[in-house]
Parts: C-alpha cells; structure tokens; sequence
C-alpha cells in the first residue's frame, strides 16, 4: 500500500461518504437552521414543548415520510428516510428521536402491519404530523423478550370488538415514546386469542387521548419520568383496562380475524409470522445504528478541531506549545476511533442501500434475504452504538474540563447516545441474533433463542454456514486467494492478508461454537438451558468476529468505488489502520491460536504508531469529509479557543 501522495480535498470525500442520497443530506444542511438545535439548561418541559413544536416544521420533501408511498405524502424512499435519520441526529438526537418513534416506528408500523384500508384512513395524517402517535411494544416485565408479552387482546364475537387488558403491572407497556405528552393513538403489541386459542403477538391502533388530550376510557396515561438524557422525548406508560378495540383496528396484514372469531393467517407458525412481522420493522434499527454513527461524527469532529487549536506544553527548539493532535498519546485516542467510524459508515451505507433495494422490489419479499438483512442490522446496530458510547467519551477526555461543559455539545451527546445500546433491541441480546442466523440459518422451526437449548437440534441440526460476503465478492475473494501460504512473509498492510485473518478469526470461532455446542448436547441432554449459557460467552465473540468482517469487507468494498485516486489513497491507509487497530485489540486470541508470532504482534504495533503520524496531517480533512456545518456543531469553546489561540500568537510574536 502506498502513501497518501498529499493534501487531499475534503470535497472528494464527502462525494464518497454522501452517496446516492446526497440531496438528502444536503436538503437537511440547507434547512436545518439554528432553531432546531438543542437548548443547553433547557429544563425537561421546555425542551419537550420545543421538540413537539419543530416536528412540524421539519423539511417534508426529504424527511423521515419519505419512506410511505407517493398517495401518502411519500416517496416510497426507504433509504433516504433512513438517512434523513442521520442528519437529524447530527442536529438534535431527541428531535430524531422523537422523528423516529412518529414516522419510524408508529407510522412504520401502520405500513408495515396494516392493510390498505389502514393507510388510507391514517397514513397521510401521521406523515403530516396531524396524528402523533406511539409504538407502544416493550413492557415493564418484557422488553427484549417480546414473544411473551402479557397484555392481552380478546375477540369476542358478540360484540364485534377485542377487549385489550393490561392484566397485571409488570405488563404496563413502558417507556414508550410519545405516550407522556403527544400522542393521540397507539400501535400496541399484545397476545391475541380468539375461541379460546392464542395466536401469538399482533397489533392494534389504539385511541389513547380524545381531541382534548384527555385519556380515554380505561387507558391509563403516566409519566416515565426523568432520564439521562433525550429530555425533548415524553416517554410515557401505558396500561389497558378492559378497553374495547374495534375489530378493523387489527393491523391484519399477517393475521385476521372473521366477524365469527375464525382466526387465518397467511403463515401457519405462530413463531414464524411472528418474527416474520417483526423483520418487516427492521428499519427502526437500522435507523438508531446510523443515527448512533451520526452523533460519533460530531464527536470526533469536535475533538479533533479542539486537539488542532489547543496547545499544551512546550518542546526546548519551539516558539509555542505543541497542539494536542502532535502527541503520540493523542492520536492513538483519535485516528483509530476515526478509522472505525469511516469503517462503519461503508457499513451502513451498505445495510440501507440493501435494505432499499428489497423495499423497491416487486412481488413479495423474499425471506431468506430478510432474515440476512435483519442479521446484519443486529450487528451492526449493535456495533455502533458501543462504538458511539466509547468513542463519545473518548472525545469528551480528549477535550478536557472544556469536554464537560454543556455548551461544547459533547455532555449532551454522550448523554442523548448512551440509551442508544438498548432501544431497539439490547445490544447482548442483537449479538445473539446474529450468532444464532451463522449457526443454524434462520431454521423456522427454531424461531427463538430456546431452540438453541433442546439436545436434538444441537446435535443433529447445528451447522457452520458458508461466510457470506458483503459487497465486491469477486474483488475479495481475489484477495484472499491471493495471500502467498506463509503469512509472516506477508507484509501486514496486504489487504487480502487482512480479510484473510478476520476470515479466519470468524471461522473458527463459529467451529468452536459448534463444537462445545455438541459436545454440551451430548453431556447434558435434559439440562437445555445450561447447554447455551455454558457457551453464550463463546457465541457473542462469534457474532463480533462476524460483525468485524463485514464491516472491514464493506470498507473494501467503498474503496474500490472511490473514483478520486487522492481520495481512494487516503481511505486505503485509513481502513489500514482500523483492520490493524482491531487485530491489535484481538491479539492474545491471535497469540492463543498461532494465527501469528510475538515478532508479528509487535510488528503490527510499529505499523499502527506509523500509520498515526502519516494520517495526522489529515486529521482535519477526514472529519471535515462529514461535512457537518459548523452551527450544527453548536460548540463555544471551538470558536472561543481559536480566537484565545489568535491573541496569544500576536503577544508572542509582539514580544519577541
């Protein structure tokens, strides 16, 4: 690999980062003004009022709608709503929330679950934001567990109607956003039985509050309270006492219900269709992976221009004291961060063009391909927001005392983020998921993680599945096969090298996990449950391996549809050194398995500290790149510190 040749045009990155829905990001950096950022001291009524108010006022042409069909207010636009997602996280994360739970998830939901005759009598108004509403699914009890949700909802014949109950509080639907102050109507998940026969988790819409903002009959409306963070978001409780639901308010697009009480769905297994109606809502996850990914970039986008401005300490042959960004010690916390933010961003550029492409297909659905989709927005979801809690902090250290102060944003993203690791999914549990699809391949009739437990399946069904690739198969494929067989002669910069070791990494974990799988099968025939836990530390570094690789085949795969040389010269030496910052994280498993020697270890050391000092003269070009405007930023100290920096560079030079 060579080096960068020079200066590189932040222009030309972004081009690379902003892809095919360039106009969406730039429509959001024209509009978005300096009324949509967050109020800092702002008490948890007033941000509220304000994020409630700026929901409306929010672009339309471009914005989170655009997913709903054309006759709706939309532009069938899977991918830019997603992305209109993004950029509304780099302004305010509580206003995209709050975007999120209207148009994501409620009007989601709607879409996704319901017929036509539900989005005709309500699409266009949640699009337009007349009609707030809510996604009322976790429970106090239940959050990432939602098969066994305990409300409940009955048909009875007589009347025509479900009667929706809340039949103890560990059932109350909890945290759910929308609920405390805005929201006039409910999708709510609840166990539907009719004739005396349950039939698993569907959904309703549900009045909550008549036109005055009152609670309906028998709905129970509470505040969650306080939270870390997000305060323009009314997380609310919800709980059901007997209330009647309409039987056409069945969101029935995968289960119905007859006049008589028949009940008939279009899949037989209450397991599969039920996974089956929560795949088609992947979009809310992949939505928090990139809006956690947004926020990271302003993060590094503020540390990295403060390390610029801030000096500290002095060197005997200079004038002045070194900026931050010179130090050894700082590039370490920054470049590597970054580098993985780049990583990630290919990631998930990938995951939403997929993603839309099988929105925008005709005819129905093809399942395996959801079931990959929903795998790998686990992950990723799931890597990111780990990625968005370590980084911000990082960032917040990097920035010192000034990293602490409310007006300098970083408090304020580390707060809004941190949930971000459990809504939509906890982050434990969305590993699992992905660890599950690489060892059994989505098999329906194990549509739960207790299916992993019963002796049978493990000994007879579990197999290792074929790695799939991401994106330019052809082109890593030719990669890998190109790695000569010794690999300590193998300079460690080789790209194919490096797929080849993540490959490989993946592969015999998941071999691992097999195995003790089997081996705990055979052992502990009627104890299923202690089969996987003995192994669930094993399965999640499976799922992290395999998150690893395609993110670095993601990133390969950007590269090579970079057309600027400059540009493509620039990425390269950065996704260098994210594959080598992972390998060095990992390299006691590497030691362990004799994937390499302590010479090679060290040699990968001395590679990361020189990729550090050939990329820091691109520190600011990289973030830059995210193209983030300056008044989104919202940061005082970056405009205070260069002015301080100015006055002290005129006194030095004026006493000199």
């Amino acid at each position: 690999m060579s080096n960068v040749p020079g200066p590189v045009d932040p222009a030309r990155l972004q081009d690379v980062l902003d892809g095919p829905w360039a106009r969406v990001r730039d429509g959001h950096r024209a509009k978005l003004d300096a009324r949509f950022l967050p109020v800092y001291g702002e008490s948890g009524d007033e941000a509220r009022e304000r994020v409630t108010r700026l929901l409306t006022q929010l672009p339309t042409e471009f914005g989170m709608p655009s997913a709903y069909p054309p006759e709706y207010g939309g532009r069938s636009d899977v991918g830019g709503s997603i992305v209109a997602s993004e950029m509304l996280a780099q302004v305010d994360l509580s206003l995209m929330v709050k975007a999120g739970v209207q148009w994501g998830l409620f009007g989601g939901a709607v879409l996704a679950l319901g017929t036509r005759r539900h989005h005709d009598a309500h699409l266009r108004d949640i699009a337009s934001g007349a009609l707030l509403g809510c996604f009322a699914m976790t429970e106090t009890g239940h959050g990432s567990d939602v098969q066994q949700l305990r409300t409940t909802c009955t048909y009875d014949p007589r009347t025509r109607a479900f009667d929706l109950h809340t039949p103890h509080e560990a059932a109350r639907k909890d945290y759910i956003g929308n609920a405390a102050r805005d929201g006039r109507m409910a999708v709510v998940f609840a166990q539907l039985i009719t004739e005396g026969r349950g039939h698993g988790v569907h959904a309703w819409l549900v009045p909550i509050r008549d036109a005055q903002g009152n609670p309906m009959p028998g709905v129970t409306i509470g505040d969650a309270g306080p939270k870390g963070g997000l305060l323009g978001v009314d997380n609310g409780r919800l709980s059901f006492d007997h209330v009647r639901v309409p039987r056409d308010m069945l969101l029935d697009r995968y289960g119905q219900v007859a006049e008589d009480g028949t009940y008939s769905s279009p899949i037989e297994s209450d397991t599969r269709r039920f996974f089956t109606m929560l795949g088609t809502l992947v979009r809310g996850r992949v939505s928090v992976g990139g809006a956690a990914s947004a926020a990271t970039k302003s993060a590094l986008t503020i540390a990295v221009r403060y390390g610029d401005i801030r000096r500290q300490f002095g060197t005997p042959d200079a004038d002045r004291e070194v900026p931050l960004n010179d130090y050894l010690a700082h590039q370490r916390k920054l470049l590597p961060a970054l580098a993985t933010t780049y990583a990630l961003h290919f990631a998930q550029a990938e995951l939403v063009a997929a993603l839309d492409e099988v929105h925008r297909g005709d005819g129905p659905l093809d399942e395996q391909r959801q079931r990959e989709l929903e795998s790998r927005a686990a992950g990723l979801k799931a890597a990111q927001t780990w990625h968005a809690t370590r980084t911000i902090q990082m960032c917040r250290e990097a920035c010192g005392g000034a990293g602490y102060l409310a007006e300098n944003r970083l408090p304020g993203l580390k707060a809004d983020t941190d949930v971000f690791t459990t809504f939509e999914g906890d982050n434990t549990v969305l590993l699992q998921l992905v660890a599950k699809g690489l060892l059994t391949g989505y098999r329906d009739e194990f549509g739960s993680l207790d299916g992993w437990g019963r002796a049978s399946f493990v000994a007879e069904q579990v197999r290792a599945m074929v790695l799939e690739r991401t994106a330019a198969r052809s082109l890593i494929e030719r990669l890998v096969a190109s790695v000569p067989g010794r690999d300590e002669e193998v300079a460690v910069t080789d790209r194919g090298w490096q797929l080849k070791i993540f490959e490989d990494r993946e592969k015999h974990l998941l071999d691992g996990a097999v195995r003790r799988l089997r081996n705990g099968a055979s052992a502990k025939k009627d104890q299923p449950f202690d089969i996987f836990n003995d192994v669930q530390d094993h399965v999640l570094r499976v799922a992290a391996a395999h998150i690893d690789r395609i993110t670095l085949e993601a990133f390969v795969a950007g590269i090579e549809n970079t057309a600027d040389p400059a540009a493509r010269a620039l990425l390269s030496r950065v996704c260098d050194l994210y594959a080598l910052s992972v390998i060095e994280a990992d390299t006691g498993w590497f030691l362990e398995h004799g994937r390499f020697t302590p010479a090679r270890s060290k040699a990968i050391t001395a590679v990361v500290n020189g990729l550090l000092k050939e990329l820091r003269p691109h520190l600011r070009t990289l973030v830059d790149a995210f193209a983030i405007p300056d008044s989104w930023l919202n940061c005082a100290v970056l405009r205070e510190e260069a002015g301080r920096q100015d006055t002290m560079a005129a006194h030095d030079a004026a006493t000199s």
